[in-house]
Parts: C-alpha cells; sequence; structure tokens
C-alpha cells in the first residue's frame, strides 16, 4: 500500500479536490483515495480529525497532514522532484507560479456563477458582467501561454505541470456551461478533458448521487 492518501470530497463538485488528484494520477503516484461527501450532517466530524478547518482536499503522507490544493501540490513537487511539477526555467516557474495564485486567489465570480459539476450540460447560459471578465482573463491566459509554449508541447507550459492542474477544473466548467472559446484555448480544452485521469474523474462524478444544490445552477436564456 502506498503512504499517501488524498482525501477529496465529491467527484461531481470538488474543484479544489480534483487539483491535486489529477497531478498525481498524471504522474503515476501511488496513493490511496478516501473520498468524504460534503455539505452532510457527518462531513465535519469526518473532516475535523484533519485539522483542514473542515475543508478538502488534504493529503496524508503516512502520519503526515498536508492541506489546501496549492500547498498539497509544492509539497509533492519538492518531495518528488523527477516528476518536474513546475517548468523547469526559473522565469517559466515564476510566470507558472503567477499563474497558479492567480487562480487560488481569485475568479471569485466565476466559481459562484460556473460551479463545478460533472453532471451539469447547459448552454446559453447568463452571465454576469464580472463573470465575462473572469472569463476573458483566463481564455487570455491560455492563449498567450499556449502560443508561447506551443513548440514545447500540448500543455499550458509545453510539458505537464501544475499549472495543468490548477486549470483543471476550469476546463471542466467551460465544458459543462458550453462557453465559446477561440481556435486555440479549445484546442487546449479538448487536450485536457481527452486525458485519461480527467474522464475517470468525470465518469465517477457523473454516477454519485449526492446533490449540492447551491451547485445546481440551472438559469439560461434563449435566443431571440
Amino acid at each position: 500500500m502506498s503512504d499517501l492518501t488524498l482525501i477529496i470530497g465529491n467527484k461531481n463538485y470538488s474543484s479544489w479536490s480534483l487539483r491535486p488528484w489529477f497531478w498525481m494520477k498524471q504522474m503515476g503516484l501511488s496513493f490511496e483515495e478516501k473520498r468524504i461527501p460534503l455539505f452532510t450532517e457527518q462531513t465535519d466530524a469526518q473532516l475535523e480529525q484533519y485539522y483542514s478547518n473542515y475543508k478538502v482536499p488534504v493529503l496524508l503522507d503516512d502520519e503526515f497532514i498536508v492541506w489546501d490544493s496549492m500547498a498539497i501540490l509544492e509539497y509533492l513537487a519538492e518531495k518528488y522532484p523527477q516528476h518536474n511539477g513546475w517548468p523547469e526555467s526559473f522565469e517559466d516557474r515564476a510566470m507558472a507560479r503567477s499563474m497558479c495564485a492567480e487562480m487560488h486567489s481569485g475568479f471569485t465570480t466565476i466559481r459562484n456563477e460556473l460551479p463545478m459539476n460533472c453532471r451539469k450540460i447547459l448552454s446559453l447560459i447568463q452571465l454576469s458582467k464580472e463573470a465575462s471578465e473572469d472569463i476573458d482573463r483566463i481564455t487570455s491566459l491560455w492563449r498567450y501561454f499556449r502560443k508561447r509554449y506551443m513548440h514545447e508541447g500540448p500543455w499550458l507550459f509545453g510539458q505537464f505541470s501544475i499549472a495543468d492542474a490548477v486549470y483543471a477544473p476550469i476546463v471542466l466548467r467551460f465544458k459543462s456551461y458550453g462557453i465559446s472559446l477561440g481556435k486555440i484555448e479549445q484546442e487546449y480544452l479538448e487536450h485536457v478533458l481527452s486525458q485519461e485521469a480527467i474522464i475517470k474523474w468525470c465518469e465517477a462524478g457523473k454516477k454519485e448521487s449526492e446533490i449540492i444544490l447551491m451547485n445546481e445552477i440551472t438559469h439560461t436564456f434563449s435566443k431571440i
């Protein structure tokens, strides 16, 4: 058995859980997975022992505990440096970290208006000005880095990195809500969606029975 255990929430909804899970799967790390459904009467009691303020994900490395998606990813990148969690060059690592920090601390409107939901397929969703601005910023980041590193591979920085894991939930959001993208961003989205780990995560999420009502966005508008 692996010494690593990743505590995650519902696969259908938990974008923060997906980030380290996706990176670990892509890197071929061996780990146990423990799913704790969120927003149930048992959730807090089940999470209390992990000192994570009742949040997921949590990484257990034997008896050592790390919480928060970015802290987990940084920890794993240092523990397994052979997997190149960040781009190779000093400058590229700085840009990748900037991109991840922006996701980690920002884009709150898109989180609220387009919650991750693997089961959801909507089109023509009505967005606020702020959410549209979030989408424009994210797509501009994807477009900039794909153009810059396209000759090195299909990922944001050419080769797969933590940045791709951090933005994977956005890929699922854009798919679920039918967000229109340019050619470069659409190609990147389709590449992420084609990964076996992402396919399996979504399949598992769709099979879950729990419903978190605040993540069940239904409002759309019709073309006139």
